[in-house]
């Protein structure tokens, strides 16, 4: 089925197999500050994400919207390791933690060589267990988003090993926030945003990966309208984005296919549902969410 509903614009004529007439753009849940950082819990049917600046988790399931964690430290993006366990990152403890299945926290990073990170923003786990961050000043920068202070380190992409090393793997970007890996690993792709209150460079770059850490860093896409935050990759390695009138679909070599169009800025997104199938959109004030044939490849 060649799609043509409202929500969705066709740039390339291939995006059209991507996207479902019947499928509509639902608003799920609304009356956020800055939602974000969207994890599926398929184990257990649901979603969690934040609510930034009212620092809270909150849960969306069967049973509708209610709270996970809050406070929740100005937690800001999430995922799940290779065990399942929830992987957030802390704009307010300036940390990245590990809720363990009995409720306890557990600290990843909090500092480099001696310096404290500066607000985690977004997260992935490669196959090897090894936990990816973004580190920019988002979080420091005002008491909106966490706690104002100086910023101790350079805005970075951090690798963690599972033996608890860590490791600033990229270091010359202003400021990097999304970040996803293709579905056999052997790009990293990272969004930057830039500095606060200033607009460029606002690019995804994609990193080879056949050393294990991060090379180059050529540009993949500038998004337009809006910038790149939240990014993921579906099964055939096409990256979706969040962009300032929705979600941009990419095609691994870094063309535009097409938009799921969102009435509010998106910030970030994930693909879950029974088949991974369903993309869930976080954007502004609200939840919203559409049906793809297509699924989501990025763990979990």
């Amino acid at each position: 089925m060649t799609a043509s509903a409202s929500w969705f614009e066709i740039v390339d004529p291939t995006f059209g197999h991507y996207v479902l007439d019947n499928a509509p753009l639902k608003k799920l849940a609304e009356g956020f500050d800055w939602a974000e950082g969207p994890v599926w819990f398929g184990d257990q049917q649901c979603l969690l994400f934040s609510d930034v600046p009212n620092d809270r988790i909150l849960r969306y399931g069967y049973s509708g919207l209610t709270t996970f964690r809050a406070p929740a430290n100005h937690a800001n993006g999430h995922t799940r390791d290779r065990q399942g366990r929830l992987i957030s990152c802390e704009h307010g403890t300036r940390r990245v933690t590990r809720t363990e299945w009995d409720g306890q926290i557990t600290v990843i990073a909090d500092s480099y060589r001696g310096k404290r990170l500066n607000s985690p923003n977004d997260v992935v786990v490669s196959r090897d267990g090894a936990i990816w961050f973004t580190d920019p000043h988002y979080g420091i920068v005002s008491d909106y988003e966490g706690f104002r202070a100086e910023a101790e380190l350079p805005c970075s992409v951090y690798r963690v090993d599972p033996d608890g090393t860590i490791e600033a793997v990229i270091t010359d970007m202003a400021c990097p926030n999304g970040l996803a890996f293709s579905p056999d690993e052997s790009r990293l792709y990272v969004a930057d945003t830039g500095r606060a209150f200033h607009a460029d460079p606002q690019h995804i770059l994609s990193f080879d990966m056949g050393t294990g850490r991060p090379k180059g860093g050529s540009l993949f896409h500038r998004i337009d309208p809006g910038c790149a935050d939240g990014i993921r990759v579906d099964d055939e390695g096409n990256l979706w984005s969040s962009a300032r009138d929705g979600v941009h679909c990419l095609a691994p070599d870094g063309h535009l296919m097409g938009k799921v169009l969102v009435p509010e800025v998106v910030s970030n997104l994930c693909f879950g549902g029974r088949a991974k199938h369903r993309l869930f959109i976080t954007a502004t004030t609200g939840l919203y969410a559409v049906v793809l044939n297509r699924r989501g490849a990025q763990w979990p």
